[in-house]
């Protein structure tokens, strides 16, 4: 499908611009929010937002997705701006940008394949809890106005789409944020808002290059604080991604989305503000309210940015209330609720995946960290598993003289031990047929531990031959099996 296409612009206008209004009342405070986290100046996370969510509306791989400044890279940036300052910051985030651009290039989003279903489902619900958990401050040592506010949020929330006619045709968050907002600057009642978050910037961002010197020593500084936003933006851009995708029935091109990532985030650079990625939060805020096309992604940005410039005196008076409601309805909306059930249904492995992913990225707050365990987890599951789905069986043709061994599986790294010691290397036998016609070669390790048991077997006085292997198991044991060059088995043996 073409990028300007009129599908993936204008086929939901309504949808995308009210849900376009939401997210960018929603996105405010996590901007300002993220800012502090990092220690910068709030118009810094909210100059980020604004032009990483324009610049990806028509860069970007995955219509309908929201990115803009992120918790996750703020926790990233602390040290770089405590130790040297918001100009260093500005020349981290530009080569974060160029990286991520290589990293598209390069089809590194394509390793997402390598992310098992259980990943995915821990870190969903891991950043609904952490999204939840955020929200707890704001409802942490408060007067009654603002759990009565945050309720009545929630109960538009919920019960406004039932309304008939205008239920579904106004997003529900939006009226929660309007009606609260109304009744807070009505009844004048002291709970905090948007205004106490910090100072709203009134201007419009301006081109501005990093004021650092342009040698090795600044890149030596920089280039560790850039390549873990690197990894950490592209990792939750495309997990996010493969949610949004999920929620929607469609498909996105995430190797685009990772130039387009690069971009926005070189944009974000020249323009004051700090490096940043996908929100899952706020992508399910734009879904769940109506929002599907990259419309609804540049609204969100133009919208934001008009707000806190023009529109500072209304916004400020947004309640914290409000928002918290929205964001405890995203928590709702995003965590897994059938991975509970299915704790039952899935085996054990998939389960203890799934939970450690959770229970990693929750005590981290690092996603990376999270997914990396998850994979990691995965994949030694599934090798022991695979591994152990190994059969030999033998069989004596002729007694004393002939045995046939039956090899039936997968041969890798993780079975080589299995299939060492299913051969009887001590019997005395004149000839051994290996049958390989139903077991497969994977690795080097494996096509290692055929040569020691031939080698074995031959230097006993038995002969040996290999039958019925696999023209992809025979691409494998040609190009690295030695058992009939004499020098390599020397090497192989290593005197064994």
């Amino acid at each position: 499908m073409s990028l300007y296409s009129k599908q993936e612009w204008f086929s939901n206008i309504k949808g995308d611009t009210l849900s376009g209004i939401v997210v960018a009342l929603a996105l405010i405070p996590e901007a300002i929010a993220f800012s502090i986290i990092a220690g910068v100046d709030p118009k810094v996370g909210l100059y980020a937002s604004f032009c990483i969510a324009v610049i990806i509306a028509f860069t970007g791989g995955r219509p309908g997705m929201i990115s803009a400044a992120t918790g996750a890279m703020a926790l990233l940036m602390v040290t770089l701006v405590r130790e040297h300052g918001l100009e260093y910051l500005l020349a981290a985030t530009l080569l974060t940008g160029v990286l991520q651009i290589i990293a598209g290039y390069l089809k590194l989003a394509d390793l997402m394949r390598f992310v098992s279903r259980s990943v995915v489902t821990g870190f969903v619900n891991a950043l609904a809890i952490l999204i939840f958990m955020a929200q707890l401050p704001e409802l942490t040592d408060v007067t009654w106005h603002v759990y009565a506010m945050t309720m009545a949020g929630l109960g538009i929330i919920y019960l406004f789409p039932y309304l008939p006619v205008i239920g579904k045709s106004i997003p529900s968050p939006l009226v929660c944020i309007v009606v609260l907002t109304a009744v807070y600057m009505i009844s004048g009642m002291d709970i905090r808002s948007v205004g106490d978050m910090g100072e709203l910037p009134d201007t419009l961002p301006v081109f501005l290059w990093p004021s650092v010197p342009m040698n090795l020593e600044t890149l030596w500084i920089i280039l560790p604080y850039a390549l873990m936003l690197t990894v950490v933006g592209l990792l939750e851009s495309m997990m996010t991604a493969t949610i949004v995708d999920d929620l929607t029935d469609t498909p996105s091109n995430k190797n685009r989305e990772c130039k387009g990532q690069g971009l926005a985030n070189i944009g974000s650079g020249l323009l004051g503000g700090m490096a940043g990625c996908a929100m899952i939060g706020q992508s399910v805020i734009n879904i769940k309210s109506g929002g599907r096309t990259r419309l609804s992604t540049l609204i969100a940005g133009v919208v934001l940015l008009m707000m806190v410039v023009f529109l500072s005196d209304w916004v400020s008076q947004i309640p914290m209330a409000a928002l918290v409601a929205v964001m405890i309805m995203v928590s709702i909306g995003t965590f897994s609720w059938e991975s509970i059930r299915d704790l039952k249904k899935h085996p054990l492995s998939t389960n203890i995946v799934m939970l450690a992913t959770v229970a990693v990225t929750v005590s981290t707050h690092n996603l990376a960290i999270g997914v990396f365990v998850g994979v990691l987890l995965a994949a030694l599951f599934f090798a022991n598993k695979v591994g152990n789905i190994l059969y030999i069986g033998s069989r004596e043709i002729e007694a004393g003289k002939e045995r046939e061994y039956q090899v039936v599986g997968q041969v890798f790294f993780a079975s080589s031990e299995r299939f060492t010691a299913a051969f009887d290397l001590k019997e005395s036998i004149e000839k051994v047929t290996i049958d390989l016609s139903r077991a497969h070669f994977w690795d080097v390790t494996a096509v290692q531990a055929l040569d020691r048991i031939v080698i074995k077997f031959r230097r006993e006085g038995t002969e040996v031959e290999l039958v019925g292997l696999s023209e992809a198991s025979a691409t494998v044991v040609d190009r690295y099996a030695v058992h009939n060059d004499p020098e390599a088995v020397e090497k192989l043996m290593g005197g064994h």
